[in-house]
C-alpha cells in the first residue's frame, strides 16, 4: 500500500449503528455515545453518533420492508418517494441527505458502520476497495495500534459495482464487523471490542488531521471469490450442521 498521499483534513465525521436492527453492539454504542458524546471527541473533530434504522432497532429485526445496507444506490437514492416504497428507501434517502449527497463535495468526510454477524469471523474491518488510501491506511493503524485482536481486512466491492452500503454516502467508510453474536443479542466482549475498534480509529484520525506521515506498508486483505451451501439432502433440507468444535470457537 502506498504511503499516505496529504489529503484534506477529516472534520466531519459520523458513526452510524443499527443499520440492521438486531445486530445490538453498534445499536448500544451509539445509544450509549448519543447520551454521553465525549467518547467521541477529539482534538481536530467531534464524530457524530446516528440510529440508522429506528423502525427496525424498535422491532429488533434485520429489517422493516428491505434491507438498509443494500439501498444506498443511485436506483433508491434518486427515485420519487411513492406511498408503498419500503420504510427502508425513505430512511436511505433521509440518510444521504443529512451526511451525503453521495459523491459530492458536501458529504461527509469519513463514516463508521457498525454490524455484527452470526458467523465465526472475529472481528473484520469492512472496506469497499483498497485503492482507497485513507480507510486502507486506517485498517493498518488498527492492526498495529489496537491488541484486543487479530483484524483481518475484506475488500467487499467489486470494480464494476457500485458501492451500496451506508458508508458510501460519505468520501471514506470503513465497516467493522464482530462475531459470533447472535441475533436480538448483547455480548459485552463484543461490545467493549468494538468501541476500542471505533476509539482507534478516530485516534488515527486525528494523528492524520494533525499531519502525522504514514509510510507505505505491506498488507493481507481478502475478497468475497463465493459461497458454500450447506450440505443437503436431494430434497433440499439440510443434512448438516456446524462441527461443535467450530461453534463459538476461535476462527
Amino acid at each position: 500500500m502506498a504511503a499516505l498521499q496529504r489529503l484534506q483534513p477529516v472534520s466531519h465525521v459520523a458513526v452510524s449503528g443499527g443499520t440492521h436492527g438486531n445486530e445490538m453492539s453498534g445499536i448500544y454504542l451509539v445509544k450509549h455515545w448519543l447520551r454521553e458524546p465525549s467518547a467521541l471527541q477529539r482534538d481536530s473533530f467531534s464524530a457524530t453518533p446516528f440510529l440508522a434504522n429506528p423502525l427496525a432497532i424498535e422491532r429488533c429485526v434485520r429489517y422493516v420492508g428491505r434491507d438498509l445496507n443494500r439501498t444506498f444506490t443511485k436506483q433508491f437514492l434518486n427515485s420519487k418517494a411513492t406511498q408503498d416504497e419500503p420504510y427502508e428507501v425513505q430512511r436511505a434517502r433521509k440518510i444521504n441527505q443529512l451526511y451525503g449527497p453521495k459523491g459530492s463535495a458536501q458529504a461527509f468526510d469519513f463514516l463508521f458502520e457498525l454490524h455484527n454477524t452470526t458467523a465465526n469471523v472475529g472481528a473484520c474491518l469492512i472496506a469497499s476497495v483498497q485503492d482507497n488510501l485513507l480507510p486502507m491506511h486506517m485498517c493498518h493503524f488498527i492492526q498495529t495500534h489496537c491488541t484486543l485482536g487479530h483484524y483481518p481486512i475484506l475488500l467487499y466491492n467489486l470494480p464494476d459495482q457500485e458501492a451500496y452500503s451506508i458508508s458510501s454516502v460519505a468520501k471514506h467508510g470503513l465497516a467493522f464487523e464482530l462475531g459470533p453474536q447472535p441475533q436480538g443479542v448483547l455480548r459485552a466482549d463484543l461490545l467493549t471490542q468494538m468501541g476500542a475498534l471505533v476509539a482507534c480509529a478516530l485516534d488515527f484520525i486525528d494523528l492524520f488531521n494533525k499531519g502525522t506521515t504514514f509510510p507505505a506498508f505491506e498488507t493481507e486483505a481478502y475478497r468475497f471469490i463465493g459461497s458454500v451451501d450447506y450440505p443437503r439432502h436431494p430434497d433440499g433440507e439440510l443434512c448438516a450442521s456446524v462441527h461443535s468444535k467450530l461453534q463459538v470457537g476461535t476462527a
